[in-house]
């Protein structure tokens, strides 16, 4: 049982790690490269060293994906680039596929629409990708690199390394593409959080009832790698003893979560509960393997 439910969850995640880099890609190609807009990412670094170099952007966004996966996965170690390989081997992909098309008409869109629709679906994309617990590599390395070696709280490292990135652009293109830039990570920035939370909070705490509980328990334990306190409890309808499930969990897991239950037991009672905080192993307390 364990293992069908493994195999559909991995197919549905490879799905979605795959729409969300072709939504990026996207993004990149049909937005950001003929906009001109500095977003971060690799595609700004690309931006700027192709203002230098006789190379193609699309060409460098290729060169610096495959390269910063291999120093993340000597850096970082083997987590890292399981997580990050379907995206950093399918996004080079995407996009050169998309470079063979003509996006001259793309690059005369009024900069403020292309700012926020080159936002929205390259967070709807990346938003797919966080939502299943994959990376997607790229300019986030140099700030889990800098996060390890220094210690430095990791979303302080994003934003360094992402603002030394915007100011070079900055340099390169001028304050207009650096405003429509700012507008475009703001639209970005919702897309993400919205698609891969579903608008709820970051946590839930999921409580289960089911005569298979042990099965629930065990998939809870060894897929999902969370913790699970078992509750005495008696059904006062039934006077029967029957223990409850008590599992908090960050929201992007619900979903797998759900469908195995439902695949154990479809009769099972389930109350699920937004949590605003939550602290402790596993939310609280640094783990770089649990960031990367």
């Amino acid at each position: 049982m364990l293992k069908k439910l493994q195999e559909k969850y991995w197919l549905k995640n490879l799905i979605m790690i795959l729409v969300g880099n072709l939504l990026v890609a996207f993004s990149v190609s049909f937005f950001i490269l003929p906009g001109n807009i500095l977003s971060g990412g690799t595609a700004t670094v690309a931006m700027v060293l192709g203002h230098f170099l006789p190379i193609s952007q699309v060409n460098l966004i290729n060169i610096l994906t495959i390269s910063l996966f291999i120093l993340g996965w000597a850096v970082l170690g083997n987590r890292f680039a399981l997580r990050s390989l379907i995206s950093s081997l399918c996004y080079p992909i995407f996009i050169s596929l998309f470079s063979t098309l003509d996006t001259t008409a793309f690059s005369h869109v009024d900069p403020l629409l292309s700012a926020l629709y080159a936002g929205l679906i390259m967070g709807f994309g990346l938003g797919l990708v966080f939502r299943v617990g994959g990376s997607t590599g790229g300019m986030d390395v140099p700030a889990l690199i800098l996060h390890r070696l220094s210690h430095v709280r990791l979303n302080t490292c994003v934003m360094v390394v992402d603002s030394l990135t915007i100011l070079a652009g900055l340099y390169v293109y001028g304050l207009n593409s650096f405003l429509t830039g700012l507008l475009s990570i703001f639209a970005m920035s919702y897309a993400i959080n919205w698609t891969s939370t579903a608008g709820s909070n970051a946590a839930k705490n999921v409580m289960i009832i089911s005569d298979h509980w042990k099965e629930i328990r065990d998939f809870l334990l060894t897929q999902i790698s969370r913790g699970v306190t078992i509750l005495p409890a008696t059904g006062a309808w039934t006077n029967q003893e029957r223990p409850v499930l008590m599992c908090v969990m960050p929201s992007r897991r619900y979903s797998q979560v759900e469908d195995a239950i439902n695949e154990i037991d479809s009769q099972a009672f389930i109350v699920v509960t937004d949590v605003h905080e939550v602290r402790g192993r596993g939310f609280t307390v640094p783990d770089i393997d649990e960031e990367v």
